[in-house]
């Protein structure tokens, strides 16, 4: 049996430590037992799983995704951190200890090799780069299929945005490219210590079918384009992708998309069309 992290315990392990979460690096550490357990219930985690959860902090997810009987393997960037957490799971869930795996890097540069082939990304994200680094992970490992992270409720709604919405952009297509993107619930402020002066969310996606890496640089930088400029129409965005706004107003009507409309109107089935005239 998995013994979770509760507040006092939460607290006395960053007392240990002497850490004093900070706003640079987004620490904040979820206390609430029922809080972990629902995270691991919506993502689905089952024995066969090799979790990748990034920026674990003082435990308190790693242990409920162990206790399902999943490997997990944990990308922690602060040297303190990353050295207390096998010790951690070890005298909370011996059973689990082998089952663990603990990456000593940043998130945003860590690399396929160091990581292995993850099934899962369960992670609570750090709110300021968030959409970055589910986006590199999704692109670094392949084996990737499913996600579930938290974010701050802005970032939520922004990475799972339709076309049409104020709120649609550049996150939501890029993510969209991988595969259907949701959010799937709330979370309160009070789970968290300390507690941040944001609301925060769950999203999940998941991967639908291969992609080839060249096709992604592609769209995505047709994506970068098309939103640079939000109130122009999509023959003016575009002139300096298409290299001219005479060749964007072809491919766009080459693509069957009205060369007026704007990129916050088309989704990443749009885009790619775009892309594929080129």
């Amino acid at each position: 049996m998995v013994e979770l992290l509760g507040p006092a315990e939460i607290r006395a392990l960053a007392a240990e430590l002497d850490v004093r979460p900070t706003k640079k690096l987004g620490q904040n550490f979820v206390h609430d037992p029922n809080t972990v357990r629902r995270i691991v219930e919506l993502a689905g985690i089952t024995p066969d799983d090799v979790v990748l959860e990034v920026g674990p902090g003082l435990g308190s997810l790693t242990l409920g995704l162990l206790a399902t009987g999943a490997r997990v393997v944990a990308v922690e960037i602060d040297p303190k951190l990353a050295g207390r957490l096998p010790r951690t799971v070890a005298e909370r869930g011996p059973e689990a200890a082998g089952n663990l795996t603990v990456v000593g890097a940043d998130a945003l540069r860590v690399t396929r090799d160091e990581l292995g082939e993850p099934t899962a990304l369960v992670a609570n994200l750090p709110y300021n780069v968030a959409v970055p680094v589910v986006l590199h992970l999704l692109a670094e490992v392949p084996s990737l299929k499913t996600g579930l992270v938290m974010v701050q409720t802005e970032v939520a709604d922004r990475m799972a945005a339709a076309p049409g919405s104020r709120i649609y952009g550049v996150p939501s297509v890029k993510l969209a490219w991988y595969g259907p993107a949701r959010k799937v619930a709330a979370v309160p402020r009070s789970v968290f210590w300390p507690v941040p002066n944001v609301d925060s969310a769950l999203v999940a996606f998941e991967r639908a079918g291969s992609t080839a890496s060249e096709d992604r640089d592609v769209l995505f930088g047709l994506v970068d384009a098309a939103f640079s400029q939000r109130r122009k129409t999509l023959r003016a965005a575009l002139a300096g992708w298409a290299g001219s706004a005479e060749r964007a107003g072809e491919l766009l009507t080459a693509a069957g998309i009205d060369p007026r409309t704007r990129g916050e109107q088309l989704d990443v089935h749009d885009f790619a069309r775009i892309a594929a005239a080129r």
